[in-house]
């Protein structure tokens, strides 16, 4: 087996008038791609047990971390173009992609940016992005 740490966890976004993804990973300490399905019933009047049809599929992306300036000036240009797609890039290694280690990549939208500055600790975040259109799964 090969097990990764999860201190190598990239994340990275394109800039708020296209480009290359950079990378916002250093002020981040967790980031959960969630992938899910629509289940249609295909279950008719006598049955016991369902059955389902499989539907349209989903993804969202949750990160949390610290406050940061830059990072905040950074996002908020994006929370300003509301109708352009952010371009995301999403590994659990900062490796080399690889069977073990694959990239994830596709569009999405930030849904959600919070910032809770508590009286004695360090200014959390946490950012929700939707996705747009299909996740792609990249492996060498």
């Amino acid at each position: 087996m090969a097990f990764v740490h999860g201190k190598k966890a990239f994340f990275g976004i394109d800039s708020s008038s296209g480009g290359s993804v950079a990378a916002i990973d250093g002020f981040l300490t967790d980031v959960s791609l969630s992938r899910n399905f629509e289940m249609a019933t295909t279950t008719a009047f006598g049955g016991d047990d369902n059955t389902y049809l499989v539907g349209l599929g989903d993804a969202t992306i949750s990160c949390s971390g610290y406050f940061d300036s830059t990072l905040d000036g950074y996002l908020n240009a994006h929370l300003a173009a509301t109708t352009a797609t952010i371009s995301f890039e999403f590994r659990t290694s900062d490796a080399s992609v690889s069977s073990s280690n694959p990239k994830f990549t596709g569009e999405c939208f930030i849904t959600s940016y919070e910032i809770s500055p508590p009286v004695g600790d360090t200014i959390p975040i946490s950012i929700e992005f939707q996705v747009t259109g299909a996740v792609t799964r990249a492996t060498s």
